[in-house]
């Protein structure tokens, strides 16, 4: 990466944490899924952080929990304290299904340029490398929900793709967070809306495996003082960040 002393606060962490909150609107019903870490932390970071209304609803059930502290994992049953109700997962499909979920975090192994995903199998599906944890709602809420947005920890041509491996799920994907680039799907493509300052577009060309249009994009705005503020109250220790252990390079 480039040095860039202007924008001391980027982490890879918060990068990613920060830009998946971005993508939360004004009243929308926002859902975070299973192994969701990082989507169920911006989500909490954008109750603290922005000044409008929105329904958050975790996968472990919980409808606009106010936990008293925030678990590790994204299915953990603290996450739903505080809940103004408990729904089941069923919930969740049906409500995708009558058009009533705005935006969804659904996390991918593969994601290719059209926003389609893979979460089945790394190599052939007779004979896989890798048997991946299989597609759960993904194949349900992808095309159901309003938008769909995901995210990569490692920003590589293995795992942002030309060709997936075995398309789990295509449908609504709107957005892909990685630790030097925000995606946007324009025109049933992902293009580049932004990248992080201490990178480049050059990199960010080098490190994906599909081409991309990058006409438009800048450097991703700074974090505001209320969402760094927000991420540092969630948290405070940093064992969030220092779990990922997310590398930029």
């Amino acid at each position: 990466m480039n040095a860039d002393k202007s924008q001391p606060h980027w982490s890879p962490f918060s990068y990613i944490v920060i830009n998946l909150a971005r993508q939360i609107r004004a009243n929308e019903v926002t859902f975070s899924g299973v192994n969701s870490t990082l989507p169920m932390l911006a989500c909490l970071l954008a109750k603290r952080a922005y000044d409008f209304h929105f329904t958050y609803i975790n996968v472990a059930g919980g409808v606009e929990p106010q936990p008293t502290k925030i678990p590790h994992s994204s299915s953990d049953p603290a996450i739903v304290a505080g809940s103004a109700a408990i729904f089941a997962n069923q919930d969740f499909y049906d409500l995708c299904a009558r058009g009533g979920m705005d935006l969804a975090y659904l996390g991918c192994a593969q994601i290719d340029a059209e926003g389609r995903t893979n979460v089945s199998v790394i190599g052939s599906w007779h004979e896989p490398k890798v048997r991946l944890p299989g597609g759960g709602g993904a194949a349900v809420m992808l095309p159901t929900a309003k938008r769909i947005v995901t995210w990569r920890t490692e920003h590589s041509p293995r795992s942002l793709v030309e060709k997936l491996d075995f398309v789990t799920a295509a449908g609504n994907l709107a957005a892909l967070i990685t630790p030097i680039a925000v995606f946007q799907r324009r025109n049933g493509r992902l293009a580049l809306e932004s990248w992080h300052p201490a990178s480049s577009v050059d990199e960010v060309v080098q490190r994906t495996g599909f081409k991309f249009d990058a006409a438009g994009a800048t450097r991703t705005a700074p974090a505001t003082f209320d969402e760094l503020a927000a991420l540092e109250a969630i948290d405070a220790d940093r064992a969030f960040e220092q779990e990922a252990a997310i590398k930029a390079g």
